[in-house]
């Protein structure tokens, strides 16, 4: 690695999405890494009948029913006369494109910089890198694991850095015929990030010969330092130990700026508008640091609070860094190298310009050697400028400007937070390692391994949803030039007779000869097929981009072809959507309220329809204090089970009284009405619900100090008898029976004592 980086045309260029812009710097560069460039077929696209051909067998086996079916086949049919026009503008758009892919910009563009979803959870990927068992067996005392891997990693990315700066990396290839693959997404791999525009992103990739520093994030402050010399080359390991070091010693003083990294969590126009405000208040100063930011090789974050033991836990850490981790992060940069205290490592990536296999390179790289292996090559290095002088905090300056009275930085931070914490808080990840067997055990037992994996996928949601839903993985189609990705779909007759034939259950009939045999026949058939789909695919022979480049050519006031819309077409290219998530946060618009006259501190949601199950239906409902104790209404109903889900941070109090309908001791009108001397109020926990039997008593759930929010659910015919009430009067029709307590127990009182005081006592309230 002697040769030196040589210096772009210009310090940086701005991308808007389109790959032909930047294209320049390849024969700048030089190098084998782009030497293939010129010679890569362009991406083709599939005539009408192909694409018809190979679309029906992935989304029949979907149909609810067989007209469903029919209808999808006759659309199908009409499809190669209606989209013929689209055809032809597609052809067009692809002569004039000569130089590139048809679907580059358009995937670019409208696939990610105009999306205005945060890039948290939303895009960006991540890796979990295995452990490096050449660290000290324990931690050093004046420096943690996290710096020491950190280290090894940064002197390895360095040397994978000038590989890519210089053109020296060999190109890929696939496959035993080493076919070529496209090498631009490796312009936008270092000095790197993706900056938040309104309406559209823009990327922005730094000459990697000026530009030599790497950013560090450590406990949401971020640093920068230089970690190459003149020629590109990894500074020696201790040098950049030392440096590491010193961003943990400064994180720990001295005056704390905002996290200002949330604010590259949120909505992609919030981003925008907070860069904007930024600028405003920071002036010169606030675009120089931020240009020495995304400036930058690559990111370390030295997540020196966190100590993962488990895959789920680093897992969390690496992919968003969860709750306690996410103000460690700048989300628009390219590459993000994680690591933790106790030495777990990862990275994430900002996917817009870049896939994931570069980024497998990179990492595959930087990980083949230890720590260990990393300290015998590098040797120790003297006579570098000395960390506390290199080492530089980015917006140290800015920092009476961010807190200015006229600035809204601060809050603008306080609310990205806040919506970051709530959209981690609406996921999950479970992270799930398989021992029993690998790749291997499966080629021996003659099935692709990727296929196989696939097949395991479809019987899974099957089993879970009870019918196949529509579940793909990516397939790279970069031996094309510009190419990025086609969709490969996993339904096909073969999976459908095969997760058919596996059940909805196991059936415990494996050593059953015959049925055994008939099993590994289907499963062999449906890895086939789908292993046939790849091959297409891996060809861009598949049928998302090209439907979707179709839909995409559809002009102002045109109708689009009946396929297009149809529903089937919509489920085949989309995961079963499995519910909806609401929390005491939820709102309830008036557009959506219901008028029900008997409780006027409830605010009560309209049928959610989409949430009904056959007889049964799901409503919101907004739950105020108020200081009146008493029972005054009690019902029940007959027909069907009535169910109260707390949802969000706070309990709740229920009022249940014994089912009289059936008691023996009781007289045929004493049977009419709740037993007061068996009833009971319950505090239900938050997070937690009830379902209540049929011909229980009951009251509605009360709150015990917060507004409460709750899913109701109950019988239709319940909810319409309910809203058909002009005001609140005893009622008995619509499977509602409901009593007003005064007029049975009028020398009663029935109360219940402040709920709070109890709620308090279970550390509830």
């Amino acid at each position: 690695m002697s040769s030196n980086i040589k210096p772009w045309p210009s310090p940086m260029l701005e991308s808007h999405g389109d790959y032909r812009a930047e294209a320049p710097l390849e024969s700048h560069i030089g190098g084998p890494l782009y030497s293939q460039q010129a010679s890569l077929p362009r991406l083709p696209i599939p005539s009408l009948k192909e694409t018809m051909d190979r679309f029906l067998p992935t989304a029949l086996p979907l149909a609810k029913d067989e007209e469903e079916k029919t209808s999808l086949i006759k659309a199908a049919e009409g499809f190669v006369s209606e989209a013929a026009e689209l055809q032809k503008r597609l052809e067009g758009r692809r002569e004039e494109m000569k130089d590139s892919s048809w679907l580059q910009l358009w995937w670019n563009t409208l696939g990610y910089l105009q999306v205005r979803d945060p890039v948290v959870v939303n895009v960006s990927y991540f890796f979990h890198f295995s452990d490096d068992g050449s660290l000290p067996y324990e931690q050093p005392s004046n420096k943690s694991m996290g710096v020491l891997r950190a280290s090894s990693l940064l002197y390895s990315s360095a040397q994978f850095r000038k590989l890519v700066a210089t053109g020296e990396l060999p190109f890929e290839v696939i496959g035993k015929a080493k076919t070529p693959l496209c090498s631009v997404a490796y312009k936008y791999m270092f000095n790197a990030c993706r900056i938040p525009r309104k309406e559209q992103d823009t990327y922005r990739i730094y000459d990697p010969a000026l530009h030599t520093h790497v950013i560090v994030a450590c406990g949401g402050q971020f640093y920068s330092f230089d970690f190459v010399d003149e020629k590109g080359d990894p500074l020696p390991l201790n040098v950049l130990e030392e440096r590491l070091q010193r961003c943990v010693e400064l994180s720990k003083g001295g005056a704390k700026l905002p996290f200002l990294g949330y604010l590259t969590s949120d909505d992609r126009n919030k981003c925008a508008e907070a860069r904007e405000e930024l600028i405003r208040v920071g002036g010169e100063k606030m675009v120089k640091a931020l240009e020495v930011l995304e400036s930058g090789a690559l990111m370390i974050c030295l997540d020196e609070n966190e100590e993962p033991t488990s895959k789920k836990q680093a897992s969390e850490i690496f992919w968003t860094g969860g709750l306690t981790a996410g103000h460690n992060r700048w989300f628009d940069k390219s590459i993000q190298l994680i690591c933790t205290n106790n030495g777990k490592a990862g990275m994430t990536g900002e996917h817009s310009m870049m896939d994931g296999m570069p980024v497998v390179g990179f990492c595959d790289f930087i990980t083949k050697k230890s720590y260990g292996e990393v300290a015998a090559e590098s040797g120790s290095g003297q006579g570098y400028e000395a960390a506390e002088k290199n080492v530089k905090n980015i917006f140290e300056d800015c920092l009476a400007d961010l807190h200015s009275s006229g600035s809204n930085a601060v809050a603008l931070v306080d609310q990205s937070k806040a919506n970051f914490d709530k959209l981690i808080s609406d996921h999950e990840m479970q992270t799930q390692s398989f021992q029993g067997y690998g790749s291997s055990a499966i080629k021996k037992m003659g099935y692709s391994p990727d296929a196989y994996v696939q097949m395991a996928m479809q019987l899974a949601t099957y089993r879970l949803w009870s019918e196949q839903g529509g579940t793909y993985e990516a397939t790279q189609v970069r031996p094309f030039l510009h190419g990025r990705t086609e969709t490969t779909r996993t339904v096909s007759p073969a999976s459908e007779a095969f997760v058919k034939t596996m059940g909805l259950r196991p059936k415990r009939d494996e050593m059953n000869a015959t049925k055994r045999k008939e099993k590994l026949a289907l499963l062999k058939d449906a890895v086939g097929s789908h292993a046939k789909y790849i091959g297409n695919a891996a060809k861009a022979m598949g049928v998302d981009r090209h439907l979707l480049g179709l839909a995409l050519s559809v002009q102002s006031g045109e109708k689009a072809p009946d396929l297009l819309s149809h529903p089937l077409t919509i489920r085949s290219k989309t995961w079963r959507e499995v519910g909806w998530f609401i929390n005491d946060s939820s709102d309830i618009p008036e557009t959506a309220q219901i008028k029900i006259p008997f409780y006027s501190h409830v605010t009560e949601g309209a049928i959610i329809e989409k949430a009904a199950w056959n007889d049964p239906v799901v409503r919101l409902a907004k739950i105020k204090w108020t200081d009146n104790f008493q029972i005054q209404w009690l019902e029940r109903h007959m027909k069907t089970t009535q169910g109260f889900l707390l949802i969000g941070q706070h309990p709740g109090l229920l009022v249940l009284g014994e089912a009289t309908e059936d008691r023996e001791d009781l007289t045929e009108e004493e049977r009419m009405y709740p037993d007061v001397n068996r009833m009971k109020g319950y505090l239900i926990p938050p997070g937690c619900g009830i379902i209540i039997k049929k011909g229980v008593w009951h009251d509605f759930p009360v709150s015990v100090g917060p507004d409460l929010t709750v899913f109701t659910i109950n019988n239709r015919e319940v909810v319409e008898a309910l809203m058909s009430m002009k005001e609140p009067v005893p009622m008995d029709f619509g499977d509602c029976y409901k009593v007003r307590t005064s007029d049975r127990y009028p020398d009663l009182d029935l109360s219940f004592p402040d709920p709070r005081i109890f709620a308090q006592s279970l550390e509830f309230g």
